[in-house]
């Protein structure tokens, strides 16, 4: 069952999974503005398991509206609506022409029954996916089960709602299609690194606003599932010591910089490290010494709100780069920037993944990882040095700077109708 909860619009929708409000595209959406609260809110309930999804859209522009699609025990309406705003405030602020949304499931991603509940949600969300919510992997959903739902529904892949707008959409579903497969150093596919790359030059970027060579720079990694474990990689790979990663059993320490290589090939589906066959020289510590690590950047890559007033005092790194959505309580986030400690937000820091796909989408890329990687690298240092001189010469927190740049007028380009070659 599918209901709608909320229509800050005016009014309380009566709206079932047949009927939906008139979402037709404009011929020319205005440049974004920022909204107190969502579009829309529906709630959906899983008959056989009595699972609880939710679909959160907070902003639209010319119909279509992205954000992935999360699965975990405990997911809420208000994670949804904080996930929703994020993801219209990353659209924004790297001057992509779509709003903001987020899909999130109640229900543990191990439990055997998981896909089943997957596509039982995406069939009931099948209206917007159809025609106006991109969706992709997030937490407890990986890109390769999310497609394969979409694969069983008809729909072909994820970015369905765009792809159907092409000329030629079979054309760009190849072209999409050939970007995420792209083989890439390391043995790993470009979709499944390109928004832990852009985490790692946040970090490289603010490692270089302090002043800071990559190897004097030591790091903190709290989650090495597909996002924190990629960026892990690629701050291995550009010579920063990265001494402490967490999962889900622990934390792993070695001083003088962990075998991140190694570390990865260790890995369940679940992002889990494998402890018995450890590299020698790893010291296992509880999984909370990862915030209290003495680094010169966090990052935390696993859930939303894994920093709260409550430890928020145990953190010593000296700069925060968020890969996890909503990583950050505001609260916590305040208490940092009273200390002298600034938090990039997830907005910029993580937002690689959402700008490369739209970047693929529009033709701006291909299936050259190096051409990806170009522009994301210069993309994401030119964002964060603006967010840390704003905070270094103003005072202003990283998160209000990056709001002002979500608060700018899109270009010219980006402010026209969605045209999918």
């Amino acid at each position: 069952m599918v209901t709608a909860i909320d229509n800050p619009m005016g009014g309380t929708p009566h709206m079932t999974a047949q009927t939906f409000p008139d979402i037709s595209p404009a011929p020319a959406p205005a440049p974004p503005l920022r909204r107190t609260e969502p579009y829309m809110r529906l709630q959906w309930t899983d008959s056989l398991t009595g699972a609880v999804g939710y679909l959160v859209v907070h902003t639209l522009r010319a119909g279509l509206a992205t954000g992935g699609t999360r699965m975990r025990a405990g997911c809420s309406l208000r994670e949804v609506e904080d996930l929703a705003r994020g993801m219209a405030d990353k659209t924004a602020t790297f001057d992509l022409p779509v709003g903001g949304a987020k899909g999130g499931i109640d229900f543990d991603p191990k439990d055997p029954r998981a896909i089943g509940v997957l596509e039982r949600f995406c069939e009931a969300m099948r209206p917007w996916l159809d025609t106006h919510w991109v969706t992709a992997e997030d937490l407890g959903v990986p890109q390769h089960l999310i497609d394969e739902v979409f694969e069983k529904l008809g729909l072909g892949q994820s970015y369905h709602a765009a792809i159907s707008r092409a000329g030629d959409p079979a054309a760009t579903l190849e072209r999409v299609r050939n970007g995420l497969n792209a083989a890439v150093e390391g043995g790993f596919l470009l979709g499944d690194v390109i928004g832990g790359y852009g985490v790692a030059h946040a970090c490289l970027a603010a490692a270089v606003w302090r002043g800071r060579a990559p190897a004097e720079t030591t790091v903190a990694i709290q989650g090495i599932g597909t996002m924190g474990g990629a960026a892990a990689y690629y701050l291995h790979e550009a010579g920063m010591k990265v001494t402490v990663v967490a999962d889900a059993a622990g934390a792993l320490y070695c001083a003088d910089g962990l075998d991140i290589p190694a570390l990865l090939d260790l890995r369940d589906g679940f992002g889990e490290v494998d402890r018995t066959r450890l590299p020698e020289g790893v010291e296992q510590l509880p999984r909370a010494a990862v915030l209290s690590a003495e680094v010169d950047i966090l990052v935390p890559a696993a859930i939303s709100y894994a920093i709260t007033p409550d430890n928020s005092y145990d953190i010593r790194a000296r700069v925060i780069v968020e890969a996890a959505n909503a990583a950050t309580t505001p609260e916590a986030e305040a208490m940092l920037a009273a200390r002298g400690v600034p938090v990039l937000p997830d907005f910029v820091a993580n937002a690689g993944a959402v700008a490369w796909a739209w970047w693929l989408l529009l033709g701006e890329v291909d299936d050259n990882p190096e051409n990806s990687f170009d522009r994301l690298r210069t993309t994401m240092h030119s964002k964060v040095a603006q967010l840390l001189a704003a905070w270094a010469e103003e005072g202003v927190t990283p998160r209000e700077a990056g709001h002002r740049l979500a608060d700018e007028p899109a270009p010219p380009a980006a402010s026209g109708p969605v045209v999918i070659p």
